[in-house]
């Protein structure tokens, strides 16, 4: 109650004084921040081991559900490449209705997690923490996409178990793929002055895409791209193996983390740059509905994105409708453009995902931490990043927190005595004896808190 009280001052603010310019900021940020997830939606269908129209679709349905009921109307909603990362080998184990089940029950999760106001917990996570499973992220990503951009083929569930069936199945890249794939990742050379009117990865899959239908390549395409937010492929009760949910439970609250960390975090970076603070428990709510939903229409997880957000605000962004713009943009690109982007070269969506991938990394605090040498800073980065690609998020995280926590403690068992010896002159005593006899005494000055690991110094 108390939050829906407080969502609809939310609106009363947002909408205070709109007017018709304002609406024409919405539209224009919307259709651009609608280019700029074009490519990116259809990357991470792919990525996800899902379809490029799974992708569309999570933008879509995201960008309408979840745009509505924000905690933040800067906050631009669908597929992820942190999200995508983890889902390749959920849908290996437990195919796409194994997955389906898992996004509804993390949205279960995430709603849960608004009511009991769990929103503020992200701010325990280290900021070495959330860059080593970003990096992680970031590396499964690119092993993933290898088939992809150089039109190989492998087998296995993860991206370390395709890795290492190379050597079994052997390594042989098809060369018109190759170049493709290397067009669009030339791309990241485009001025950003031009990549501010025009997005390059978006620039990157046309010119792929015209080359591919000109020259007829005989290279992995997209595929058809069907003209309804309802995908063949969606969640249905008839076909959930029940035995299987219980085992879901692990991947879902895997979801549900991720979700947390990068739409608070998202949230948080625009509202520095917009002066409007995140609603974070309005925002769990959004995207616990959200996720909810997506699974009836065939899509994929969906979290906030920042690459999204960052430009919505950038291009005027001032009311929650720039999102549901970006949705429309993207449905009529769907309905419109189909037959076109059915030729999308897989080999492209390839090339963004690696530029993506290398991108996602925070080199500036990667940099910064390395060359100061803050040892425990190193240590949660490397172990974090390690537990990412080896195992999966749920244990990165609560690793790579443990480990913090296990730093912090070690930190704090250190105590710091220093002795000083006594200045007499200030004892205010005419006892010649007494200042004699007390002469070489030394005062001990002890800093730290007093605990059972460092009882023994004193």
């Amino acid at each position: 109650m108390k939050m829906g009280m407080s969502f609809f001052k939310q609106l009363r603010r947002e909408f205070a004084g709109y007017n018709g310019k304002k609406l024409s900021q919405d539209l224009m940020a919307g259709l651009t921040v609608a280019a700029v997830a074009l490519p990116l939606a259809l990357a991470f269908g792919v990525s996800a081991g899902a379809t490029a129209a799974c992708g569309l679709v999570t933008a879509i349905v995201a960008g309408l559900v979840i745009s509505a009921l924000t905690g933040g109307y800067y906050q631009i909603s669908g597929p992820t490449g942190a999200m995508a990362a983890i889902l390749g080998s959920l849908i290996g184990a437990y195919g796409m209705q194994g997955m389906f089940v898992a996004t509804f029950l993390a949205g279960i999760m995430l709603i849960i997690a608004a009511v009991l106001h769990l929103g503020n917990l992200t701010a325990f996570v280290p900021a070495p923490v959330i860059t080593g499973f970003t990096s992680g992220i970031a590396v499964i990503i690119a092993l993933g996409q290898i088939d992809n951009f150089f039109g190989t083929h492998s087998e296995g569930g993860s991206a370390l178990a395709k890795l290492a069936s190379y050597s079994r199945l052997g390594f042989h890249p098809n060369m018109t793929t190759t170049i493709v794939a290397l067009l669009v990742l030339l791309m990241v050379f485009f001025p950003k002055k031009w990549n501010a009117v025009v997005p390059a990865s978006l620039v990157g899959i046309i010119i792929a895409t015209a080359a591919t239908m000109i020259f007829k390549l005989d290279i992995a395409t997209v595929g058809d791209i069907p003209k309804s937010l309802m995908l063949p492929d969606r969640l249905s009760p008839a076909q959930i193996d029940w035995a299987t949910v219980p085992g879901l439970l692990a991947p879902a609250f895997s979801i549900a983390v991720l979700n947390m960390l990068e739409s608070l975090l998202c949230g948080a970076s625009a509202g520095r740059a917009t002066g409007v603070k995140l609603n974070n428990d309005q925002e769990l709510f959004a995207q616990g509905v959200g996720n909810m939903v997506l699974p009836m229409f065939g899509g994929i997880p969906a979290t906030a994105a920042l690459a999204r957000t960052s430009v919505a605000v950038r291009s005027g962004a001032q009311t929650r409708l720039t999102g549901i713009f970006h949705a429309v943009g993207l449905l009529i690109m769907m309905l419109v453009l189909a037959p076109i982007i059915s030729n999308v070269p897989m080999a492209a969506l390839a090339g963004v995902l690696m530029v993506t991938a290398w991108r996602m990394n925070e080199w500036s605090a990667i940099r910064y931490v390395f060359q100061h040498k803050f040892k425990g800073a190193m240590a949660k980065f490397i172990v974090t990043m390690a537990c990412t690609i080896v195992f999966d998020l749920t244990v990165a995280i609560v690793v790579g927190v443990g480990l913090g926590l296990i730093l912090m403690v070690a930190r704090l068992s250190k105590l710091q005595i220093n002795y000083e010896r006594v200045d007499m002159s200030r004892l205010r005593t005419d006892n010649d004896t007494l200042s004699e006899r007390y002469s070489n005494a030394m005062v001990a000055y002890i800093t730290g808190p007093l605990l059972f690991a460092n009882i023994g110094t004193l």
